[in-house]
C-alpha cells in the first residue's frame, strides 16, 4: 500500500491552534494537552478566565459545514432536554463563525482548518461488568433516542441499508489495497455478506429509523458517581435503528453479551419502547462496520498518525483474518428464531462474538 501522504493537518502548530482559539473569543493560558482523536485533532487548554475547555479541529473534506452543524445542532438539542452531552460553545464572530438559520454560531474557519470548542467533561470509562451501571446506559440512550425521534438528519449519513459497505468495498476494490492473492476471497466474502446485510434490511419495510449517537463504543461514553454516563463525542451522528446504538456495548462471550444485552434493555425500557425485532440486525449492523473500518483505516493511512496506532493494517495476515471473520459474520447474519417479546431478562439472544 503506497498511500499519498496526508496533510490535512501539517499547520496545526500550537501556535496556529492558540491563535484560532483567541480569534474565536477565547484566551489561552498556553497549557494545552492533545486528547486521543484518530479523525480528527482535539486537544485540552486552559483559559484565561479558569474555564477548562476542549477545541476539536475537524478533518479537513470529511465533512460538510452542514453536515458538522447538523451534529452540533442535535447536541444543542439534547443538552435543553438535560440530556448529559458536551454541546458547542457559541464562537464569536469574528473568528468568520458559521451557523445553521436559528441557532448560535458553533464552527470557526481559519486558513482552511474548522474548529469547534465545548466544555471538558470529566470522567471514567464506565464499569461494564456492572449490570446496574448498564442499565443507567440503556435509561440514557433512551432519553437520546427520544429526542432523535424527533425529526431526521437531512444532511447526515444513514446506516439502514448496505449502502455505507458497498461503498467501502468498491473504495478498498479501486483503489488496489488488497494484496493481489487475497482480493479474490475477501471480495467474494464480503460481496455475500453485502447481499446477507441487504435481506436482513429488506425484511423491514417498516424500521423505525432516528437520529442516533452513531459510534456508541464504551470509550464514547464518560462516568462519575454523582452524574451517571454521559456522552462525549457526536462526530458520527447518522439516522438509523435503535439497535445501532447498542449493540457496541457488548462485548465477550455470547453468554456475558447476552446478560449485557438484558441489562441495556431494562433500563432502554423503563424510558422508550424497543422494537425487539431490530435484535435481528445486530450481525449485519456488526458486518457493515467491519468492511467500513478497513476502508476507513485504507483512506487514512497517508496520516502519519495512522500506520503508529493500527501497524498492524494492510498486511497479508491482517486481510486473511478478515476474510475469516467475514466467514465467520455470515454464518452469524443466518436467519435466526424470532425474538420474542418477553422481559430483557427473561429472554436469551443469539450472538456471534466478532
Amino acid at each position: 500500500m503506497n498511500p499519498t501522504p496526508d496533510d490535512s493537518f501539517a499547520s496545526l502548530t500550537p501556535d496556529f491552534m492558540l491563535d484560532a482559539l483567541d480569534a474565536a473569543g477565547l484566551r489561552c493560558d498556553g497549557r494545552m494537552l492533545q486528547l486521543n482523536s484518530y479523525e480528527n485533532r482535539v486537544l485540552q487548554v486552559h483559559l484565561d478566565d479558569g474555564r477548562i475547555a476542549v477545541a476539536k479541529f475537524y478533518r479537513p473534506g470529511r465533512w460538510t459545514d452542514a453536515q458538522i452543524l447538523e451534529e452540533h445542532a442535535f447536541a444543542l438539542e439534547l443538552a435543553q432536554a438535560e440530556v448529559p452531552v458536551a454541546p458547542p460553545w457559541t464562537l464569536d464572530s469574528q473568528s468568520a463563525a458559521v451557523s445553521l438559520s436559528g441557532n448560535p454560531s458553533t464552527l470557526a474557519h481559519m486558513q482552511g482548518q474548522r474548529f469547534a470548542v465545548a466544555a471538558r467533561q470529566g470522567g471514567r470509562a464506565p464499569e461494564l461488568e456492572d449490570a446496574e451501571v448498564l442499565s443507567w446506559i440503556g435509561r440514557l440512550l433512551a432519553r437520546l433516542h427520544v429526542i432523535g425521534a424527533r425529526q431526521a438528519f437531512t444532511e447526515r449519513v444513514s446506516w439502514a441499508s448496505a449502502a455505507p459497505a458497498i461503498a467501502a468495498r468498491d473504495w478498498l476494490l479501486d483503489h488496489d489495497i488488497l494484496p493481489p492473492e487475497i482480493r479474490g476471497p475477501w471480495d467474494e466474502e464480503a460481496r455475500r455478506c453485502i447481499d446477507a446485510i441487504t435481506r436482513a434490511f429488506d425484511e423491514f419495510p417498516d424500521l423505525r429509523l432516528l437520529r442516533l449517537h452513531g459510534d456508541c463504543h464504551p470509550g464514547n461514553i464518560l462516568w462519575t458517581p454523582d452524574r451517571g454516563p454521559h456522552f462525549v463525542d457526536l462526530d458520527d451522528a447518522v439516522n438509523g435503528p435503535a439497535v445501532q446504538d447498542l449493540w457496541m456495548l457488548l462485548s465477550g462471550d455470547p453468554l456475558t453479551a447476552q446478560q449485557q444485552l438484558s441489562a441495556v434493555l431494562k433500563g432502554y425500557e423503563m424510558v422508550a419502547e424497543f422494537d425487539r425485532r431490530e435484535l435481528r440486525l445486530i450481525e449485519p449492523l456488526r458486518t457493515l462496520r467491519m468492511i467500513h473500518h478497513s476502508a476507513w483505516l485504507a483512506r487514512r493511512w497517508g496520516d502519519p498518525a495512522f500506520p503508529q496506532a493500527f501497524p498492524w493494517f494492510g498486511t497479508p495476515n491482517y486481510w486473511n483474518d478478515q476474510v475469516s471473520k467475514l466467514r465467520e459474520q455470515l454464518e452469524a447474519m443466518q436467519p435466526q428464531a424470532a425474538i420474542s417479546s418477553a422481559p430483557p431478562d427473561e429472554e436469551p439472544y443469539e450472538f456471534w462474538d466478532a
